[in-house]
C-alpha cells in the first residue's frame, strides 16, 4: 500500500472500529493528499482499501505510487468493480463514437471547402475567358495549366478523402463491435456467465408473442435449498462457488432450445421451447439428481453424504395468460416443492386448488 493511504489508515490509533464519519474524513484527506479527484468511482476504490477487505486492490493501488493517474485508477475500477466497469465502458464507447463522428464531419467540411475552392477556380477561369476580346494561345495555355493543376489537386484530395472515409468506417466498425460486446455483457451474469435477469425478462416477454409457440413453452424455476444457511455457516466464497457449480451443470445440461438465466441470488430460470410437460419434468428431475450428486458442500461434508440440492417449479405456457402469470405459477410450484420437503420438482398442473391460500407467494427464500 502506498505511504499516503497507509499513514492515513494507521492514524486512528488502536481503536477497534472507526466511526463511518472518521473513515470518510480519512478517505477524503488521503485522496486530496494524493491529488485524486473526488469522484464516486475513486471513492469506491479508497473505501475498499480503507475497509481492508480486498488485499489485491490494496497492492494494486500501492503500486501506483503517491500520485496515481486517473486512467490508472479507472483501470482498477474496471478490474475490481463490475458495475463501475460497465459504466466506464459505456462512457468510453460513447466518447469514441462522438469523436469519430466529429472527425467524419471535419473531413466532410474539408471536402466541401476544397470543392468550393475548385469551383471558384473554374468560375474565375471561365469569367477571364469571357472578358477578353482576344484570347491568345499563351492565355489558353496558362488557363489550361491552372485548371489542370487544380483538377489534379482535386483528384488527389478526393482520393485522400475516400481513403480517410474508409479508415473512419473501419474505426466506426470497431466501435460497433465493442458495442455488440457490451450488449452481450449487459445480458450476462458476471458470476455464472448465464443470462441475467435483464435478459430473462426480455426472453420471457417473447413467449406469448406467438400463441402456438406458447403452447409448447415452459418455465422452470430452480432454487438452491437452504442457501442462506450455507452462506452463514461456510461463508460467501463457498456460496459463490456453489452457485457457479450449479450454473455450470444447468448450462451443460440444457439443449439449444432452452434459455438459462440466473434471476436472483440462488435462483435460476430455464425457458424451454418445443417440449411436452412430461419431457420438461424428466429434464428437471435428471438435472436435479445431477446437482445433488455432483455439487458437494465441501470435501468433509461430501464424505459424510452432504450435498447441495435444488427445488424446482414448472409451469407450461399454455397454463398461464401472460409472462407475469407464467412466472407466478412456476414460482407457486416451486413453493410447493419447498413446502413438501425440498429437493424435488413440482408441476403447476399437479397442484390442488389453492385459491383460498393467500400466502403462497410470501415464503421466505432460504
Amino acid at each position: 500500500m502506498n505511504t499516503q493511504v497507509s499513514s492515513a489508515r494507521s492514524s486512528g490509533g488502536n481503536a477497534p472500529t472507526a466511526p463511518v464519519s472518521d473513515i470518510a474524513t480519512k478517505i477524503a484527506l488521503a485522496m486530496r493528499a494524493m491529488g485524486v479527484i473526488g469522484s464516486p468511482r475513486n471513492y469506491e476504490i479508497f473505501y475498499e482499501v480503507f475497509a481492508g477487505c480486498n488485499p489485491a486492490l490494496n497492492a494494486d493501488l500501492g503500486a501506483l505510487g503517491n500520485r496515481p493517474r486517473q486512467e490508472d485508477l479507472d483501470r482498477l475500477s474496471i478490474k475490481y468493480f463490475i458495475q463501475t466497469s460497465n459504466q466506464l465502458f459505456v462512457d468510453n464507447v460513447r466518447e469514441q463514437i462522438a469523436n469519430k463522428v466529429e472527425e467524419v464531419m471535419i473531413l466532410f467540411d474539408k471536402e466541401r471547402l476544397q470543392l468550393e475552392r475548385y469551383g471558384s477556380i473554374l468560375t474565375q477561369s471561365s469569367d477571364g475567358l469571357r472578358k477578353r476580346d482576344v484570347v491568345t494561345q499563351e492565355i489558353l495555355q496558362r488557363i489550361a495549366g491552372i485548371m489542370s493543376s487544380a483538377t489534379d489537386s482535386k483528384v488527389e484530395q478526393g482520393r485522400n478523402f475516400a481513403n480517410a472515409m474508409i479508415d473512419k468506417s473501419a474505426e466506426l466498425e470497431e466501435v460497433k463491435t465493442k458495442l455488440e460486446e457490451y450488449k452481450r455483457l449487459a445480458d450476462t451474469d458476471p458470476m455464472t456467465q448465464l443470462f441475467n435477469r435483464r435478459a430473462f425478462d426480455k426472453a420471457i416477454g417473447q413467449v406469448y408473442d406467438d400463441a402456438k409457440k406458447a403452447v409448447f413453452s415452459a418455465l422452470m424455476i430452480l432454487d438452491i435449498d437452504r442457501f442462506k444457511q450455507i452462506n452463514d455457516r461456510y461463508g460467501h466464497p463457498v456460496g459463490d462457488k456453489i452457485i457457479q457449480h450449479v450454473a455450470g451443470l444447468i448450462r451443460t445440461s440444457a439443449s439449444p432450445n432452452m434459455i438459462v438465466a440466473r434471476t436472483g441470488g440462488e435462483e435460476f430460470a430455464v425457458i424451454v421451447e418445443g417440449l411436452t410437460e412430461t419431457a420438461v419434468f424428466d429434464f428437471s428431475e435428471n438435472l436435479r439428481a445431477a446437482i445433488e450428486k455432483l455439487v458437494p458442500l465441501n470435501g468433509q461434508i461430501a464424505a459424510n453424504g452432504g450435498a447441495v440440492t435444488v427445488s424446482v417449479g414448472i409451469c407450461m405456457g399454455s397454463m398461464a395468460k401472460n409472462p407475469e402469470d407464467l412466472y407466478a405459477k412456476a414460482d407457486r410450484a416451486l413453493y410447493m416443492s419447498k413446502a413438501n420437503g425440498r429437493n424435488q420438482t413440482t408441476l403447476y398442473s399437479s397442484l390442488p386448488d389453492l385459491k383460498n391460500s393467500k400466502n403462497w407467494l410470501l415464503y421466505r427464500r432460504e
